[in-house]
C-alpha cells in the first residue's frame, strides 16, 4: 500500500490497525489527498510498516495529529488516555464507552486543550437515521429498535442501536427496547420501528460492506482538529462539511 507523506498534512496514526475497521481507516487515511498515515498499533509489530506493539513510543516516534482507534472496550479508554497526555487527538470508533469513560477523557482532552470525539457509527447514513429516528420519536407513542451485525461483533447491543435509543428517550422520555441479531453474512445493520394508530413507521439503515464507513472517519479527523474536549459522534461534523 503506497501512502503520501508530504509535510502539509494531517499525520494520522491506527490503533488496531490490522483489525477489520483497522484496515478501512488505513486506507481512507491513504486515499486522502490532505492525511498522512503515521504509523499503527497493534499486537504483533511491523518495522517495515511502522507497527508498533507499544502505544507511547508509536505517539512519540512518529509524533501523528490523531489517532483513530479501533481496538476494544476497556482497554480503549487507556488508548485515549495515553493519546491525550501525548496531545494526540483520539477519534474513537469502539463502543462499550460508559458516561463516566466520556467524562473522563473530556476533563483530560480539555486540561491539555484539545479535542477528542467518541463516534458510534462512521456511516453517514447511519448518522442520518439516527438523526430522523429522534425528530420522528415525537409524533408517535411507541418505537422499538431493531439491530443486526455480523456473528463476530462482541458487544450487544451496539453502540448506534444505544444512541439512538438515548436520542429517543431524550425527546420522549420513553427508553425504547433493542433488539439485537448476530448473524453471519451480515455487516451492520438497524431498523428503527415507530408505531401508532393505524401505522408503523420504520427507518432502516445497512452498510453492505466496511468501505461505508471511510468518508465518515475521514470526517472525524478534520472535524477533532478544531474541538475542545470530547464531542459525540457525526451530527456537528456533518452540518460543517455542508456549511
Amino acid at each position: 500500500m503506497s501512502e503520501r507523506t508530504t509535510g502539509d498534512t494531517l499525520r494520522v496514526a491506527v490503533a488496531g490497525v490490522n483489525g477489520r475497521m483497522g484496515h478501512v481507516a488505513r486506507a481512507a487515511v491513504s486515499a486522502a489527498p490532505d492525511l498522512t498515515f503515521a504509523g499503527g498499533f497493534a499486537r504483533h509489530e511491523n518495522a517495515e510498516e511502522h507497527i508498533y506493539t507499544d502505544l507511547a513510543h508509536l505517539l512519540r516516534v512518529e509524533r501523528p495529529d490523531v489517532l483513530v482507534d479501533f481496538t476494544l472496550h476497556p482497554f480503549s479508554v487507556n488508548v485515549a488516555m495515553e493519546c491525550v497526555s501525548h496531545t494526540v487527538r483520539p477519534v474513537i470508533g469502539v463502543s462499550g464507552w460508559s458516561s463516566e469513560d466520556i467524562a473522563s477523557l473530556d476533563a483530560a482532552a480539555r486540561t491539555h486543550d484539545i479535542g477528542a470525539m467518541h463516534v458510534p457509527n462512521f456511516a453517514l447514513g447511519a448518522v442520518l437515521m439516527m438523526r430522523f429516528a429522534e425528530q420522528a420519536a415525537r409524533f408517535f407513542p411507541t418505537a422499538e429498535i431493531i439491530e443486526l451485525h455480523h456473528d463476530g461483533k462482541l458487544d450487544a447491543p451496539s453502540g448506534t442501536s444505544r444512541a439512538t435509543a438515548a436520542r429517543i428517550d431524550a425527546v420522549t422520555h420513553r427508553m425504547p427496547p433493542i433488539h439485537s441479531v448476530r448473524l453471519r453474512g451480515l455487516v451492520a445493520h438497524q431498523e428503527v420501528l415507530f408505531g401508532g394508530d393505524g401505522e408503523v413507521l420504520t427507518i432502516r439503515h445497512d452498510s453492505l460492506s466496511r468501505d461505508s464507513f471511510a468518508a465518515g472517519i475521514v470526517m472525524a479527523i478534520h472535524r477533532v482538529m478544531h474541538l475542545h474536549g470530547v464531542e459525540i459522534g457525526l451530527d456537528a461534523a456533518l452540518e460543517r462539511s455542508l456549511a
